[in-house]
């Protein structure tokens, strides 16, 4: 109950107030000390500022294709600390920031406040799938910090992770080519997390990626699978379906 209570203190005082909000552009947020709170010891900063957005606009160039979000409004969900719902509240996700904004009514005058990077924090949408903040490995090897919503879980953990990049405009350089607009283009990762192995590495759609990430033992019951059912991996169905068989 203490918990709970210092859960509220942190969603209803030093609420941030947002002067931009409008799709496809980043509003300079900057920093407002917001992220000690002694009250939440246990919860660390489980909410905190929204961060210092890189924005890339200008004066002359002011109009951006897409969005930074994968949805521009914000959606009803549940918050969790480890196992523990801590209440309802509303959240839209800034994939190009990796940055969770919340606010605890869905006002359109509220303040927004950002979700702290706790891994022991997660969001739990309207369709079930839990969000949380994870430490994996891309595809080039790279260690990255991010958002992952689970999929699907048991022995074989699938993640599915939503990026977002941004790309600059170019002027016109001639009357022959024409100018490009600014924008943000998405993208969709997926990653797989063996048990007992102390990682989540990212898995391509083929057939052959997913059978590099399995345990030895598995590896020709997999292959088998494959020959069997005809399977071949180019979607998120045809990716679930396989970890499904590995979950059995």
């Amino acid at each position: 109950m203490m918990k709970k209570i210092s859960l509220l203190t942190v969603l209803l005082f030093g609420i941030i107030s947002l002067a931009a909000q409008t799709s496809g552009q980043i509003a300079n947020y900057g920093s407002s000390g917001l992220s000690n709170y002694s009250a939440a010891s246990q919860l660390n900063t489980i909410l905190g500022p929204i961060s210092e957005a890189q924005t890339k606009l200008t004066k002359e160039n002011n109009a951006i294709q897409g969005s930074p979000y994968t949805s521009d409004v914000f959606l009803p969900a549940k918050i969790f600390y480890k196992e523990e719902n801590y209440g309802n509240l509303y959240y839209r996700y800034n994939a190009y920031n990796e940055e969770v904004e919340v606010k605890k009514q869905n006002l359109e005058n509220e303040g927004i406040r950002a979700l702290g990077r706790d891994k022991s924090i997660s969001i739990i949408s309207i369709d079930g799938k839990p969000m949380s903040f994870k430490t994996f490995i891309d595809k080039k090897n790279r260690t990255q910090n991010g958002y992952l919503t689970l999929l699907q879980k048991g022995q074989y953990r699938l993640y599915k992770r939503i990026d977002i990049k941004f790309t600059e405009g170019q002027k016109a350089q001639n009357s022959f080519i024409k100018a490009t607009p600014a924008r943000f283009s998405q993208f969709t990762e997926y990653y797989l997390e063996v048990e007992g192995r102390n990682r989540i590495d990212e898995v391509e759609l083929k057939n052959k990626k997913l059978l590099n990430l399995v345990q030895d033992s598995k590896k020709e019951d997999l292959k088998a699978f494959y020959k069997e059912s005809g399977l071949k991996i180019k979607s998120e169905s045809e990716l679930l379906r396989a970890v499904n068989f590995l979950n059995q």
